[in-house]
């Protein structure tokens, strides 16, 4: 595999630009003043509460939805200008694509998708698909259909999918929900593999922090209608984080130096928290850790955090 290679401008170092940004929906403002740079080769949540415009900031950075205000460009063009260079996985794909096609169909979809009609699969294509199947580790399951596999599996297909055409930029929307602990964990694997490997520019729509928090480099979070970007050592922040969820909120060292976010203590019993029981995610960290070779900025970024 290999990051797409486009018209890009070489001396924009933001993967992602807006300026002045906001977006409306009829009369009402989702989100605005959003002025921020995603630097190219980052991993980066999009995080905020329920109906704070996650999905619809995806939206805009593919042209889909248009700004209000301001002006957004995406891999140094305007939004939607590129979307050849950009894989996207939905949050519904899982569910949404037709069970009966086999792994390596869906994947093909990738090259395909847009062709009316039938056409026959070129040997090339079949070697492109097979290849980023390899890569998302599912390659031994080409001629399974997606109703044989379990929703880790299809999310890797749905990744294989979207990189079928070599994009430069990944946009993931919640790729985690609905997914076991090792399914998540099998997940985040291949998107370091991605980031590390090729230097993809990676972003993710996402509730909880814990499972990515190994590879996370910076964050967008939407709040009181505003979206701000930082670096993990300025989100990781218990305040900050309380006030983005509306409810007390925890970031937890663990004796090994692993970060994680937890509900307080005094959280009343009958709130279901949208985390992680600590145990697993330290677990996690921790295997992480020794089965992955140096993360490099993601590495440096959750030290400066530690040290913050």
């Amino acid at each position: 595999m290999q990051a797409g290679i486009g018209a890009t401008d070489p001396d924009d170092a933001g993967a992602i630009v807006f300026r002045n940004a906001a977006v409306k929906r009829g009369d009402r403002i989702i989100w605005q003043h959003g002025d921020f740079s995603i630097p190219r080769g980052t991993v980066t949540a999009i995080v905020g509460t329920n109906g704070t415009g996650k999905t619809t900031m995806m939206g805009t950075e593919l042209g889909l939805i248009p700004l209000a205000a301001g002006s957004l460009s995406v891999l140094g063009k305007p939004a939607g200008s590129l979307n050849h260079l950009i894989g996207y996985v939905p949050q519904s794909y899982t569910t949404a694509i037709d069970s009966n096609l086999t792994a390596e169909q869906s994947v093909l979809l990738g090259l395909t998708g847009t062709c009316f009609g039938i056409h026959p699969v070129t040997r090339a294509q079949r070697a492109k698909a097979h290849e980023a199947m390899t890569f998302t580790g599912i390659a031994d399951k080409a001629k399974y259909r997606l109703s044989q596999l379990s929703g880790g599996l299809r999310q890797r297909v749905a990744i294989a999918q979207a990189l079928v055409c070599d994009p430069q930029l990944l946009m993931l929307d919640e790729p985690l929900a609905n997914l076991d602990l090792a399914s998540q964990r099998a997940t985040v694997h291949v998107l370091a593999k991605l980031n590390r490997e090729l230097g993809m520019t990676i972003q993710v729509v996402a509730h909880d922090l814990n499972m990515l928090l190994p590879i996370l480099t910076g964050a967008v979070y939407l709040l009181d209608g505003h979206p701000h970007y930082a670096a993990m050592n300025k989100v990781l922040d218990a305040d900050l984080l309380t006030h983005l969820y509306g409810t007390s909120v925890q970031v937890v060292t663990t004796p090994q130096g692993d970060m994680f976010v937890t509900p307080s203590a005094d959280e009343p019993q009958d709130v279901e928290a949208d985390t992680h029981a600590p145990q697993e995610v330290a677990r996690f960290h921790q295997h992480h850790r020794d089965t992955q070779s140096s993360g490099g900025a993601k590495d440096n970024g959750n030290k400066e955090a530690q040290a913050s």
